[in-house]
Parts: C-alpha cells; sequence; structure tokens
C-alpha cells in the first residue's frame, strides 16, 4: 500500500532522496547549509489528499552520504511538475518545488544578500540572530556533535546581523512570501544570549508585525524569560535533544559540561507556566538514543502542557557524525504517532497558529495522518478545529506592527497557541 505523504516524509528523512543531474531545480530554493545544518536539503511539498490538512513540507536529505543510496529519485521539471518514485516499490507520489523568493537576493540596505540574514525552511523565517555558539571556540571543541553552526555562520550566513538587517528581511519575507512568523536562534554565549536578542524582538514588533519564537541555550535567571514574554514573544523553545543523560552528555558535552541537562527542562518548565498551553515546545533528536528514551521525553513536555518538537536524526555533512546510520522508518513511525498521541492526551493545540509549517521536522499535526480513527482521535481533531477558529483574531491581532496600533505600549499580550 502506498505510503501517505506523512509516512514519505518520515521516509525521506530517513533515506534521503537522488536528484539525477538531468533534471533541473531551476527556480527551486537554493540548497543552503545555514544554522545548525538541519536545511540542508531541497524543500519540497507533498500534497496530502486528506481533509486533516493540504499539504506537508519537507526539507529533504539530498547531499548527505545516505541519500546516495536512497530509492527514491525524483524526476520531472519545472514546467511539467515533478515525482518522487520509490524505485524499491514502484510507488510514485507527486510533489510541487517551492520557488526561491526574489527577496533572497536581494540585499539590505548594508549590502548584505537577505538570504544571509534569513532563510525560508518551510513558511516560517529562521535566522540565527547571535553570534556563533561558544561551544565552537573550546580546544578541543565541546559543540553538539551533529551541530554545523560553526562551519556556516560568517560563510553561508552572515556571522553580525544588525537589527536593521533583520527588519529590512522580515519585512520581504512577511510582504512578498506571506510568512507570519519569525524563528530567532542562537548557541550557547553564556549569559549574554536572552539579552542580545530583545532589540530583534522589540525591533519585529514594533516595525514588522509577525509572530516571534526564540531558541536559545537556557539560563539560570529566570526572570529573563519573562522579560521575553513581556516584550511579547510568541513561541520559546528549548533543545534539550535526548532523554538519556548519557547520551545528552556524549553528543551535547558542551550543554552537559556548562549547563547540564536538568537546567533545559526546568526553564522549559517554567516558561510552560508562564504561557499560554502549547506556546512552549522543547526539542528532541529520535534515531540516536533507544525509542523508548524518546517516548518518556515525549511524555515529559506533553504533560507539562508543551509540545514536543521531534527531529529525526539526521547525519549532516561536515558535522562529527556524518558517518552515522540515519535511523530506520519503522522506529521513526512509532515516534511520530507517539508525538501526536501525547499531545491528543494533553489537549496540545497544535496547528492552531496561521500559515506556520516547518520543513526540518515532522510537525506534530503531521502525525495525525498516522493516528488511529478512534473516538479520542475525532474529539480532539475537531477541538484542534475550534481552537484555530478561537485563536485567529488573537493571532492576527498579535502580527500587527505596534507602531501602528493605537495606545499599544509595548508589552505582550497572552500569547497564541502551537507555533510549531
Amino acid at each position: 500500500m502506498p505510503l501517505n505523504a506523512c509516512e514519505l516524509e518520515i521516509d525521506l528523512f530517513c533515506r534521503g532522496m537522488r536528484i539525477p543531474d538531468d533534471v533541473s531545480l531551476e527556480g527551486a530554493r537554493g540548497i543552503s547549509r545555514t544554522r545548525a545544518g538541519l536545511g540542508s536539503g531541497l524543500e519540497i511539498i507533498i500534497p496530502t489528499g486528506t481533509w486533516l490538512k493540504p499539504d506537508v513540507w519537507v526539507n529533504v536529505p539530498v547531499v548527505e552520504s545516505f541519500a546516495k543510496t536512497s530509492p527514491y529519485v525524483m524526476t520531472g521539471s519545472p514546467a511539467g511538475g515533478y515525482v518522487v518514485t520509490n524505485e524499491g516499490t514502484g510507488d510514485r507520489h507527486p510533489i510541487r518545488i517551492p520557488r526561491e523568493p526574489a527577496w533572497y537576493s536581494r540585499q539590505t540596505s548594508r549590502a548584505i544578500p537577505m538570504n544571509h540574514i534569513g532563510v525560508l525552511q518551510g513558511t516560517y523565517l529562521g535566522i540565527y540572530v547571535n553570534m556563533v555558539c561558544t561551544f565552537w571556540n573550546y580546544n578541543p571543541p565541546l559543540n553538539c556533535r551533529f551541530c554545523t553552526t560553526g562551519q556556516n555562520v560568517g560563510e553561508s550566513e552572515a556571522a553580525d546581523k544588525a537589527v536593521a538587517d533583520v527588519v529590512e528581511t522580515c519585512q520581504a519575507a512577511r510582504d512578498e512570501s506571506n510568512v507570519s512568523f519569525v524563528h530567532f536562534n542562537g548557541g550557547f554565549q553564556g549569559t549574554r544570549g536572552i539579552e542580545f536578542t530583545e532589540p530583534y524582538i522589540t525591533a519585529i514588533k514594533n516595525d514588522v508585525g509577525m509572530l516571534v519564537g526564540v531558541q536559545l541555550a537556557p539560563e539560570r535567571d529566570f526572570t529573563r524569560y519573562d522579560r521575553l514574554i513581556d516584550l511579547g514573544v510568541d513561541h520559546l523553545s528549548f533543545c534539550v535533544e535526548f532523554w538519556d543523560p548519557k547520551w545528552f552528555g556524549q553528543i551535547c558535552p558542551g550543554k552537559e559540561k556548562m549547563l547540564g541537562q536538568k537546567l533545559f527542562f526546568d526553564a522549559m518548565a517554567h516558561c510552560a507556566k508562564r504561557m499560554p498551553r502549547g506556546a512552549v515546545s522543547g526539542e528532541i533528536i529520535a534515531g540516536i538514543e533507544p525509542i523508548e528514551d524518546t517516548f518518556k521525553a515525549i511524555d515529559f513536555i506533553a504533560d507539562m502542557g508543551a509540545f514536543p518538537t521531534v527531529c529525526v536524526f539526521r547525519p549532516t555533512l561536515g558535522s562529527d557524525m556524518q558517518d552515522w546510520p540515519s535511523p530506520a522508518y519503522q522506529d521513526m513511525r512509532r515516534v511520530m504517532e507517539y508525538v501526536y498521541e501525547a499531545c491528543r492526551r494533553n489537549w496540545i493545540p497544535i496547528g492552531a497558529a496561521p500559515n506556520i509549517e516547518v520543513s526540518i521536522v515532522v510537525n506534530p499535526d503531521d502525525a495525525a495522518m498516522l493516528a488511529p480513527r478512534t473516538a479520542g482521535f475525532w474529539a480532539y481533531e475537531a477541538y484542534r478545529r475550534t481552537a484555530r477558529v478561537v485563536a485567529a483574531p488573537l493571532f492576527s491581532w498579535r502580527r500587527r506592527p505596534r507602531r501602528r496600533v493605537s495606545g499599544a505600549n509595548g508589552r505582550g499580550v497572552a500569547n497564541g497557541a502551537d507555533v510549531s
């Protein structure tokens, strides 16, 4: 039986895809290695053919070594359309290739290409806002072993991103690509990471009008998160990566040495209590530690009212783990089904925010396509749709530039639900 859109998404993350030399990608978004490197593949859109959601966005591995032996091959052209074929089964899946926006090659007023400031990964704009993670500066380096940030920041993207550059890029993404959400992330900066982001958040909220997410190394002074919430941040996420402390220390030596795993969970719990249900997320990697441990992490995150964002491990080219095997499809399918079930069990309003599709992970609402059609499933789907309708006016208000809102005082209101 052919895979559905979410199943194909998972299998492509696990096995990658081959693109023959004679297949034209004219007009496609370039394959770009920015931030941690997870977006180093080809952006594609898989139509679902279901009422659950129209499309699934995927950043498919195509340059990593494991993709060279993938059974999936892409054929077609910009004029005639594209198809992904599994040469082992013969199954064919029509796909679309999102076009690279004109603003990518445009320069900011400081003469920096906008795609060196931020990149689209799905329908959201990702910006690595801090300087390169300081874990890369130690000797020997303490960087996370799956990460390539130290190779990308300053090469594929600008190392110094002025507030004006970020504002101009966000305005272009909003106006020309209908982007509603910008995600600021950065590596370890000691106690300066959160404070460093505040001018960017203020400028976007005042002068652009977008939903804003922040993902940084946790800091011990939790009042700094309260400050971000007061500034109007809509989403906070924490990359704990693993449940098992041994895997955490082995793969993330800097995080273990400088921060400790517990701080990630404590900061997440603090923010989950301050923000509405589904406005906080915990990010974990599946496919390295035993999946039973991944299940424990999913439960822990969802039980606190946050939503679990699960990345299928990608042995990214150039990382310390580039030669590790990619995970098995059946294991990852079980993990993603478990994500949806944990969100359903805890009534997390996944998918409520407008026009946010993240291509580098399996979105929790994608996984609805994996769930058995029980009474609980139908009740949860009705709840999700109601939450989307009810939250729409609030999200619309929060996306208005504050300088144009009469009486705005710069402080945030109640944050929205899931911005995954």
